[in-house]
């Protein structure tokens, strides 16, 4: 395998594991730094800094996100510290590969002609995000739950990808869907499906009669005043990102059955979640590397 193949994985969840372990079943060199999970293979290497892993391999790939604080890099290893300066180690012969990277790396390395590209940016990994984040929330509101979804009354704020994708799985169990989104294309489509559809300016009318509410927007969507409006038995699923859509504090103090469901693809899908981020990787590398 060419030098210039060698890749790097760091930090991450059960994605950043999985992507391993397929890259070097496609014969690639792999070296590894703060991973979930231990592997064993003749092709793999585990260093102990990120410096000496920027210092060996050419193809870089991070979590998703790739950090939240510019210098920590996201991981799931107990044995993650701070300390490690992503930015720091980079030069123009590396391709760093992530998701949601922040906008001061992805300018950094503009200004130094580095290869940068976000994961997150790729709408065909959006879309198949979108199932297992989907699939996943469904299972949340499940576990979380004394009724069926089946026949039960379902609200989807957001009527994006995921919230399209959300909405229509839970459709195919029978359950009553309603969608709030801003947009007037949005609701029409919604009902052009067959869902019920209100804007979301309309919707604290509605809100007590919902047994399950999902949120996909990430804005503080339901405040207190529309909280005091749910029934008590609700449970509120919020897939949006950080800090999500919910006022969590006084869900909280209410005794409402509130989750904020982060990274949900890495948790409940990370070897399908993997498959689909190796062949994006593998095409960038086929049209980056020479």
């Amino acid at each position: 395998m060419a030098c210039n193949y060698c890749i790097g994985i760091f930090g991450g969840d059960k994605r950043q594991v999985y992507m391993a372990s397929s890259l070097l079943n496609k014969g690639y060199q792999v070296y590894t730094f703060r991973l979930f999970e231990k592997i064993e293979h003749k092709n793999h290497s585990a260093v102990n800094s990120l410096k000496e892993l920027m210092n060996k391999c050419r193809v870089l790939i991070g979590p998703i996100p790739l950090t939240r604080d510019l210098v920590t890099i996201s991981s799931g290893s107990s044995d993650n510290t701070d300390g490690e300066t992503i930015a720091h180690y980079l030069n123009k012969e590396h391709m760093l590969i992530g998701g949601l990277i922040p906008q001061d790396i992805q300018t950094m390395c503009k200004e130094k002609g580095i290869f940068c590209y976000d994961l997150m940016n790729s709408d065909k990994i959006a879309i198949m995000n979108a199932v297992a984040t989907a699939e996943g929330a469904i299972m949340e509101a499940i576990k979380s739950s004394v009724i069926n979804l089946h026949k039960s009354n379902c609200l989807v704020i957001g009527y994006g990808r995921c919230g399209k994708i959300l909405a229509a799985k839970l459709k195919g169990l029978d359950a009553n869907v309603t969608i709030a989104a801003r947009s007037d294309n949005d609701l029409a489509y919604a009902q052009a499906t067959g869902l019920s559809a209100v804007h979301i300016r309309d919707m604290e009318q509605l809100l007590p009669t919902f047994h399950f509410i999902f949120n996909t927007v990430p804005a503080l969507i339901l405040n207190k005043e529309l909280l005091k409006k749910v029934s008590e038995d609700v449970v509120i699923i919020d897939i949006a990102s950080a800090p999500g859509g919910i006022d969590f504090e006084y869900a909280l103090k209410r005794g409402i059955n509130a989750k904020l469901c982060l990274g949900i693809p890495g948790k409940v899908s990370p070897k399908t979640s993997a498959d689909i981020l190796v062949t994006e990787i593998e095409a960038l590398m086929k049209e980056v590397i020479t």
